[in-house]
């Protein structure tokens, strides 16, 4: 339960500078994305930095992913907007009852239930959101006002007010989007500088790579120097995040009532507005998180505990709702950021939020040893605590188009345009529930994630109830289920052995090969004692081959009136409708009257 105990004894003070240069390039990025993010939940931008380092604080002692940072997302923070109202008193109280919901399910081993949610319905939530997100952007790229939230009414209003369209908002937004896309291609195109190269070659590198990992703190600074140029020289063509209260939030619990003009919201109707909500963001944070460590997890070489995660998120959530925090989950940017820094313990988490890589070249080309843990990500934490300490008057002078940028450049890597041409080519059916949460999560977010549950729901349970049955005619006629049975499926075996065995002419032995079916239930047990008796009201007999043995023990406790059973399909054919005979091959059978069926 405690992670941090696996690493922290094997900390070596020659890995100490690596990691902070590694963590202040990566904790650099926090600060400007929860500026950003703030602004997508409809929250003051100080609840952006209050969600960003309690997080970081927690997941170092609970996490099991190395390579997972906590703290505010685009997904998230779409959610919050649509569930908190804009209320920070609400955000809050979100923050802490996902928490809680976070932390039983960790607590009860639930993590399961994220199985439930297939790879459609997540990548149409996400291609969605990221179009909503980034459309949401287009007001403050272009610097306009009074925009309303909702999407539809959003398009409308932005394209008929588009004339109204702020010069210098737009040409600064264009400018820091097309920066932020040139120092991303240029590092996804940087060669690797060689261990033994010279080194003016090898700090070039670093400089480089530093700026592109860094670009949005970058870009943000530039756009900030900027409109402070304007500003001195006594003019403002640009939209300015404005005031943002100094100083740490205070630790206290969060608010169970929130006051109104007649009067006080209580708890309970708090609760009944975020509705579907309180189901939907714990579920999406994890989600997100789970997503995120397996992926990192598949290329080195580990694995997470979805219930440790739980846990992890629960406590982050918890306590973060006492420092004025929104719900928090796993960031995929600053996470790939902190896979690419080349940190090398969880100490450098001291400053981004990561562990050690499983086996890290240190300077010498020798190999630190291998760590499993996840990383200590204070510093990524201390840096926005410093920030809001002493920073928050210069974040005055950030563009709210610069803010932009940076989650527009964030989001649209999200769109997944190659998916629906994918599962065309791999499985039709599959667009169905991708589509449906596609299109739905632009009406409103929580519709299109459980519209899609649904749907894949009704898919799979549809795939149980009617499991694909191989036929083969022959001497004997041999029916094949490809899937285990359950009492959905009982009638539909029932019928199509009935119909097969009625129709076949002349009359032939019908034998039901089992080797696809694991496990049944009472339902089907009784489903095939009628079939057993219908048979036999036709002179027709069924036989049973290939029996898995948990199966045959229920067929056997069963006591089922005529049950034949062969080890073998070979065996079942070659007796051809024959009675049990006394050989090595010979069937178990019961010819006692069933007890499962009334008399």
């Amino acid at each position: 339960r405690l992670p941090v105990l696996r690493w922290l004894p094997r900390y070596s003070r020659a890995w100490l500078q690596l990691d902070l240069i590694a963590g202040l390039t990566v904790g650099l990025t926090a600060v400007p994305q929860a500026l950003a993010y703030a602004e997508v939940a409809g929250l003051p931008p100080q609840y952006g930095l209050y969600s960003s380092f309690m997080g970081c604080f927690v997941y170092c002692f609970l996490g099991t992913a190395k390579d997972v940072t906590l703290g505010p997302t685009a997904i998230m923070s779409l959610l919050v907007s649509s569930y908190a109202f804009h209320e920070p008193v609400y955000a809050i109280l979100l923050a802490f009852l996902s928490g809680c919901i976070q932390l039983a399910m960790g607590l009860l081993h639930l993590g399961f239930l994220l199985d439930f949610i297939s790879c459609p319905v997540i990548k149409g939530f996400t291609s969605a959101a990221s179009i909503t997100i980034s459309f949401n952007q287009v007001k403050n790229l272009l610097g306009l006002r009074g925009i309303p939230r909702q999407f539809f009414l959003q398009v409308y209003e932005t394209l008929r007010r588009i004339r109204e369209t702020r010069a210098g908002d737009a040409i600064l937004g264009l400018a820091c989007l097309a920066a932020l896309a040139g120092l991303r291609a240029m590092k996804s195109r940087l060669p690797r500088a060689a261990r033994a190269g010279p080194l003016a070659a090898r700090v070039s590198y670093l400089i480089v790579w530093t700026s592109a990992t860094a670009c949005n703190a970058l870009v943000v600074l530039f756009a900030g120097l900027v409109a402070y140029s304007f500003q001195a020289m006594g003019s403002q063509p640009l939209t300015l995040t404005g005031s943002i209260p100094r100083g740490l939030p205070a630790f206290r619990p969060p608010r169970f009532a929130m006051p109104a003009p007649n009067g006080t919201v209580p708890f309970g109707s708090m609760v009944e507005d975020m509705g579907v909500g309180l189901a939907v963001v714990p579920l999406m944070g994890l989600l997100e998180t789970i997503a995120i460590a397996k992926a990192f997890a598949s290329q080195n070489d580990y694995r997470i505990d979805p219930n440790q995660e739980l846990l992890a998120m629960g406590v982050a959530n918890i306590l973060g709702s006492f420092v004025s925090s929104y719900p928090i989950t796993g960031s995929f940017g600053r996470t790939a950021v902190n896979a690419q820094s080349g940190v090398c313990t969880p100490a450098g988490g001291l400053v981004t939020g990561r562990a050690p890589d499983t086996q890290h070249p240190l300077p010498g080309g020798t190999l630190g040893p291998p760590t499993p843990a996840q990383a200590l990500p204070v510093p990524a934490g201390a840096l926005v605590l410093l920030a809001l300490a002493y920073l928050t008057s210069l974040f005055y002078y950030i563009p709210k188009a610069a803010l932009a940028a940076v989650i527009i450049s964030a989001v649209v890597p999200m769109f997944d345009a190659g998916i629906f041409r994918t599962l065309w080519r791999v499985k039709r059916l599959d667009l169905v529930p991708l589509c449906v949460t596609f299109l739905l999560c632009f009406w409103e977010v929580q519709y299109g994630i459980v519209a899609g549950v649904l749907v894949s729901g009704i898919l799979l349970l549809y795939s149980i109830a009617r499991p694909p049955i191989k036929v083969s005619e022959g001497d004997v006629l041999l029916l094949q289920p490809g899937s285990s049975l359950h009492f959905p499926a009982a009638e539909c075996l029932r019928d199509a052995v009935c119909s097969r065995a009625l129709a076949a002419s002349p009359p032939r032995f019908v034998i039901l090969d089992c080797c696809h079916i694991s496990s049944i239930d009472y339902t089907v047990v009784v489903g095939l004692a009628e079939l057993l008796q219908e048979l036999h009201k036709h002179g027709l007999s069924l036989a049973f081959c290939s029996l898995q043995d948990p199966v045959l023990q229920v067929l056997l406790s069963a006591d089922l009136q005529g049950f034949q059973h062969f080890p073998s399909r070979e065996e079942a054919e070659r007796c051809g409708g024959a009675e049990p005979g006394g050989s090595g091959a010979a069937p178990f059978s019961s010819t006692s009257e069933s007890s499962l069926l009334p008399a």
